[in-house]
């Protein structure tokens, strides 16, 4: 038995594994948890009851589960039985937490994605890891406009000054919350820098001879000074460290911060209580003058090169979002309104469906919708990644965001706000940039034990130095060394080895044209061996066009009034071609009765009480049409020649066929050859006849292809490609692609296509041809190399570093590590690895 439950009280991806543990744990129960739908997919043995899950699920934290009330196709039912529902585990957090995918814009996200696309409503820091949480950027924030004499006078929309009647101008954004982070963080450096530089000093000069400070003061009155110094950096600057330190412990959320805080706090606290209380410590902590050895340089320099690395963090943070701010960049904020011919300035957020809208010479073009009246040259390398501008005309569609050449034109308002293309692109980014690749799971898995482990080795560290160092200061060397082992395991490079990776690549991608819905598409687009790649709007331009209409009784105009009035009705491609073709012969249409469109095979309706068929053979076969063999003769030929043939029958009886031709893409050709040069089989599957699609692979030189496929059977073929261990992808831009795109390991719309087939494909080709597959191939296996490079980096620097700070090279080569240098590489750790993340921005696709 397989039932489906949904699961309450998820916050995070440690939520989803306890949960799944948890469930696992009860006898005759295999159980697999997802967070995005918070849902269980459970198979049973035999019936066990809810109850008995909620059970054991409250044992372990705040969690209920009951029955879907809709399972998956292939979910058994059983009468639900609610628990009772109850707060998320999360609940103790700072910060509300809400849904990404429904409220993301102006929300906080933790930079390394501890837990998954969660955001916050307010700034701070991550409850897990500690960072500064980052603020998702907005689109069409809404532009106020100021008096430059008067800066009281606020107003949504431009006009005049009600005091001075001067013009209101656009007011200067103002910060976001990344860049108040970063100012704040650049003004405690200033006060730490200020402060620690002085302490650094004093501690140096005493390692020289006959130290000339000692002349001004005693040993002692500078022990105080040094302390009295590190009161601001402590207490001020890097205050926030010993929190998130305080806050790990309390969670058990152990991060960074964890060990900065114990190494840092033992070596302040140590010095503290050797200023006050001297005389409690052993001779081996003294110096030649009776005072003990203190670390209050060590510790302000240690959290001022801290503070200095995430200071770095966040300059570089802003960087790998960068692709995100240059699309918010191109939503304009006004749109020039035509009302009873004249033109008005509003507001982006005042447009409504239906108005129209003046685009001007070297606009951009505030939303979705189509030319009216007047014709330009438009830029959408924004959008499609390509740099040739596209000529448009009446009734054309335009994007937002694009810009205007040197023509103007009236545009009427289709889709606005959220519906634009270009707020779907920033949506999808933004949600892909906070998803999680498969590949992070292993850095988790090792993030878990990490500090704990590293906490350990500290410890014993100081008890090997206390036993077996040199005398008579080995406790002091077990001291340094152990604080040196705490500073430079920080595991921050680590977590964000993979984030960052990702964050660049989905954005580069944006830019390049391909849309990536989630990190796990981008990882597993680099395995894909076989593609599957749809006929119609794939391979070919998509925009049929009828060539002839050939009848073997009635006249062609009358067959042509015939299957036009029936394919009126009818939103296929291939109908609206028929539909058009008649138009522009100057066919009257006739009404239609009784139309009927059946997917895969064609359409038919009744006009002037004549049953009217048009299709393929298979829809023939369907309604037992007699064809004579001098019309299919003459449809194999018109097939072979590469043109799409719909047959036509009247009251069972084969009249002719429509032939229509339909363009294979420029680009189609050389992306195939290069997909096969990259070891990818190449599969036509189309629902067209057999003759057809064999002169379409034959020019394409496809690996293999199949006729006459209807949307079940692409499903099949796919099916039994991944039951061979195939990685596939399908490419496909209709209604009947869906079913394939969402079977699919990885499915790929073209931009060009249905929203169905859109929504159900994990990448979306904006321009839509093949060349994007080519692009995203290539984007997919840069980013994983990029991610194994972080990995690796993460690895081999806390491999080779620990053990250092440890002191594994003294007995041989007599070298110690500094705290303060563990410090410094500690920083830089985590800023290499970004800096290698952003090395992706270069990428050429």
């Amino acid at each position: 038995m397989i039932h489906s439950y949904k699961i309450t009280g998820m916050s995070c991806n440690g939520c989803r594994t306890k949960v799944e543990k948890t469930l696992n744990e009860i006898n005759g129960i295999e159980a697999t948890v997802t967070l995005d739908p918070p849902q269980a997919i459970i198979t049973m043995e035999k019936h066990i009851t809810t109850e008995k899950m909620q059970e054991a699920l409250s044992a372990v934290g705040k969690y209920s589960i009951e029955m879907e009330k809709e399972p998956h196709k292939g979910v058994n039912v059983e009468e639900p039985v609610k628990a009772k529902s109850c707060c998320s585990s999360g609940a103790a957090h700072d910060h509300k937490m809400s849904d990404s995918h429904t409220v993301a814009a102006g929300k906080y996200y933790c930079p390394m994605f501890c837990e998954g696309d969660k955001v916050y409503d307010k700034a701070g820091d991550c409850p897990v890891c500690g960072m500064d949480l980052v603020q998702q950027p907005v689109l069409n924030t809404k532009q106020q406009y100021t008096c430059p004499m008067h800066p009281e006078i606020i107003q949504d929309a431009p006009g005049s000054c009600s005091i001075c009647g001067m013009d209101l101008v656009p007011m200067e954004p103002s910060d976001s919350e990344e860049n108040k982070t970063y100012l704040e963080l650049v003004r405690k450096m200033k006060i730490a820098v200020a402060f620690t530089l002085p302490i650094f000093i004093i501690a140096m000069v005493d390692m020289i001879p006959n130290n000339p400070l000692l002349k001004l003061f005693n040993h002692t009155t500078w022990n105080w000074i040094q302390f009295g110094l590190s009161i601001p950096v402590v207490f001020y600057a890097t205050w926030m460290f010993f929190k998130r330190a305080w806050k790990s412990v309390l969670t058990w959320n152990l991060n960074m911060f964890t060990l900065i805080g114990i190494g840092a706090g033992v070596a302040f606290l140590f010095s503290i209580f050797g200023l006050f209380f001297p005389d409690v410590f052993p001779a081996e902590f003294k110096t030649e003058m009776g005072t003990v050895h203190l670390y209050f340089e060590a510790t302000t320099v240690i959290l001022t090169l801290v503070l200095l690395g995430q200071l770095l963090e966040a300059k570089a943070h802003s960087k790998t979002s960068g692709a995100i701010k240059e699309l918010l960049k191109l939503a304009p904020t006004e749109a020039t309104l035509v009302i009873d011919g004249k033109d008005k300035v509003i507001s982006i957020h005042d447009i409504k469906k239906g108005d129209l809208l003046r685009v001007k010479p070297g606009d951009k073009i505030p939303v979705d919708g189509k030319i009216t009246q007047g014709e330009s040259t438009i830029d959408e390398s924004m959008i499609s990644g390509e740099p040739i501008p596209v000529d448009k005309k009446v009734a054309d569609a335009v994007v937002a965001g694009t810009i205007n050449g040197t023509q103007s034109f009236v545009m009427v308002a289709e889709k606005i706000g959220s519906e634009t293309l270009l707020s779907q692109i920033v949506q999808m980014v933004s949600d892909a940039s906070r998803s999680r690749a498969p590949i992070q799971k292993l850095a988790d898995r090792i993030a878990k034990y990490f500090v704990p482990i590293v906490v350990a080795v500290a410890v014993i560290t100081f008890f090997v130095w206390a036993k077996f160092g040199p005398e008579p200061n080995a406790l002091i060397y077990g001291f340094i060394n152990a604080v040196a082992v705490l500073i430079i395991a920080c595991p921050c490079a680590l977590g964000l080895a993979t984030p960052m990776s990702v964050m660049v690549g989905v954005g580069k991608g944006a830019q390049s044209g391909v849309l990536i819905k989630n990190a796990e598409a981008l990882e597993n687009m680099d395995k894909v061996d076989v593609l599957i790649t749809d006929k119609t709007g794939t391979l070919t331009e998509g925009k049929p066009s009828v060539e002839k209409v050939l009848s073997t009784q009635n006249n062609e105009d009358d067959l042509l009034q015939m299957i036009a009035s029936v394919n009126q009705y009818s939103e296929h491609p291939l109908a609206q071609a028929v539909v058009n073709f008649a138009e522009a012969k100057k066919v009257v249409l006739l009404e239609s009765n009784d139309f009927e469109s059946i997917t895969g095979k064609g359409v038919v309706g009744t006009v002037n009480g004549k049953k009217v068929a048009l299709g393929n053979k298979k829809l023939m076969e369907q309604f037992a049409s007699i064809i004579s063999d001098d019309l299919e003769s003459k449809i194999i030929a018109e097939q072979k020649l590469g043109k799409t043939v719909s047959y036509i029958s009247v009251d069972g009886v084969g009249v002719g066929f429509v032939s229509i031709s339909d363009a294979i893409k420029a680009t189609s050709k050389e992306a195939i050859v290069e997909l096969m040069r990259q070891g990818v089989e190449v599969i036509m599957l189309t629902g067209d006849n057999e003759n057809t699609a064999k002169a379409v692979a034959d020019e394409l030189h496809l690996t293999s292809f199949v006729a006459s496929c209807l949307p079940e059977d692409k499903l099949k073929v796919i099916k039994k490609l991944q039951a061979e261990g195939k990685i596939v992808a399908m490419a496909g831009d209709g209604i009947n692609d869906a079913p394939a795109l969402a079977q699919a390991d990885i499915g790929i719309a073209m931009g060009t296509g249905t929203d169905v087939a859109i929504e159900s494909a994990k990448i979306t080709l904006v321009k839509g041809d093949l060349q994007g597959i080519v692009k995203s191939k290539k984007l997919s296996h840069a980013v994983m190399k990029n991610i194994n490079q972080n990995l690796f980096f993460a690895f081999f620097y806390n491999v080779l570093g620990i053990p250092i700070a440890a002191g594994v090279l003294y007995p041989f080569f007599g070298i110690l590590l500094s705290p303060m240098i563990a410090a410094l590489a500690m920083s830089f750790s985590s800023v290499s690895v970004i800096a290698n993340a952003l090395r992706l921005k270069n990428l050429k696709l």
